[in-house]
């Protein structure tokens, strides 16, 4: 294999698939990335694969010679992100082998590093789908779900469904839908949208049947795949069995499914309130912020206390051998007064993907889940339970 290609070609291809590679890898050549030279069609592709989670992408070079090579992840990519901007190459003499090992050189205008790497033929191929129509979704749609959901899975590997975000589509959106057991984000994000031309977009797919639970950690790293494209680009979805498979041009990311029936989240949110409050998002965030620099790393609480005659809102935090903090808010109570506790945490991270800057919060008595929604904008409700208070 020879070659050379631009230093922030090859650095920002590391970038991305770097973040597939095992941290504990089972065998050697996983903790490796998959570099493959094509000289008839002059590209380079680089692939991670952990046996979960395989990100690809590929980019033009001079190709010189085609062949193929698995490097370690790590060290190429503090290697190649130091190089200064330009030109490099990178060259495997056959003759360097020592096993099934190969010695590859890496030129650039400052100097010369060498590598040793593992034989391509031991990486595992990327899982493929055959003979599924792909669903074509607009990376819009993608953003504003993954955006409004991803916070609220959960990080226990023990609840594995619940690492995870519920993905179903209806004749014109898909919903998205994380839990933890604490809280609950739902985004209902259109799939009809319009180009820069004012045009309608239109995937020519039938989401109506479509469900799927996609692990968080996936969908993440798609979420940084899309950052960076125009609102209109689609974004190809096959689903098996057992995988999801999505494509953006030159880039492909593959995981496997979460197995196990998602819980029936719809059941969970109330649809009657007996009090509703409308406020301003951002006042909120700054008071929130504020008052928790004095949270008690115990329980990181804050109070609200509804005053309804005089339309105020008053957050509160008590920490034990600390202190007391507390802000008033102006506020649109509609309800009985009365006090509700919540996780600071749990709280701002909701209220941060929340679309709108006027929010509604609607609850009734005692411990039953709280909804916030946005008023305007993007469709979407976070349910967080509130905190028992004692005394």
């Amino acid at each position: 294999m020879k070659l050379i290609c631009r230093q922030s070609d090859l650095s920002s291809g590391l970038s991305l698939v770097s973040r597939a590679v095992s941290s504990r890898p089972t065998h050697p050549v996983l903790g490796n990335v998959l570099l493959e030279a094509d000289a008839d069609k002059n590209y380079l592709r680089l692939t991670a694969f952990d046996l979960s989670l395989g990100i690809q992408t590929s980019f033009t070079a001079d190709v010189q010679q085609s062949g193929r090579i698995t490097l370690p992840a790590k060290l190429l990519n503090d290697i190649v992100s130091r190089l200064p901007d330009g030109d490099i190459s990178l060259a495997i003499d056959p003759d360097e082998g020592a096993g099934d090992s190969y010695l590859t050189t890496i030129t650039s205008e400052s100097g010369r590093f060498q590598i040793r790497g593992l034989d391509a033929d031991d990486f595992p191929a990327l899982p493929t789908v055959e003979g599924v129509k792909p669903l074509m979704l607009p990376v819009a749609t993608l953003n504003e779900g993954l955006r409004g959901a991803l916070f609220a899975a959960s990080t226990d590997e023990t609840k594995q469904v619940l690492t995870g975000v519920h993905i179903k589509g209806s004749s014109d959106s898909l919903e998205f839908a994380a839990t933890d057991g604490h809280r609950l984000a739902v985004v209902e994000a259109p799939t009809q949208i319009e180009n820069d031309e004012g045009e309608a977009v239109v995937t020519g797919s039938d989401l109506a049947d479509f469900a799927v639970t996609i692990p968080a950690r996936a969908l993440r790293e798609l979420e940084r795949m899309v950052a960076s494209q125009g609102n209109s680009d689609l974004v190809s979805l096959v689903v098996n069995d057992t995988q999801v498979i999505f494509e953006l041009g030159d880039q492909r990311l593959t995981s496997r499914k979460l197995e196990g029936a998602y819980p029936a989240y719809d059941q969970l949110i109330p649809r009657q309130f007996s009090r509703t409050v409308t406020m301003e998002r951002k006042r909120l965030i700054t008071s929130l912020e504020r008052v928790s620099v004095l949270a008690d790393q115990k329980n990181n609480l804050v109070t609200f206390t509804l005053q309804s005659p005089g339309n105020q809102l008053q957050l509160a935090v008590e920490a034990q051998d600390l202190g007391h903090g507390e802000e008033s808010m102006g506020a649109e109570i509609i309800g009985e007064g009365g006090q509700i506790a919540f996780n600071i945490k749990y709280l701002m991270d909701g209220l941060k993907a929340l679309p709108s800057n006027d929010i509604q919060m609607q609850l009734n008595e005692g411990n039953q889940p709280v909804i916030f929604t946005p008023l305007g904008g993007l469709k979407m409700t976070y349910l967080v339970m509130p905190v028992r208070l004692v005394g």
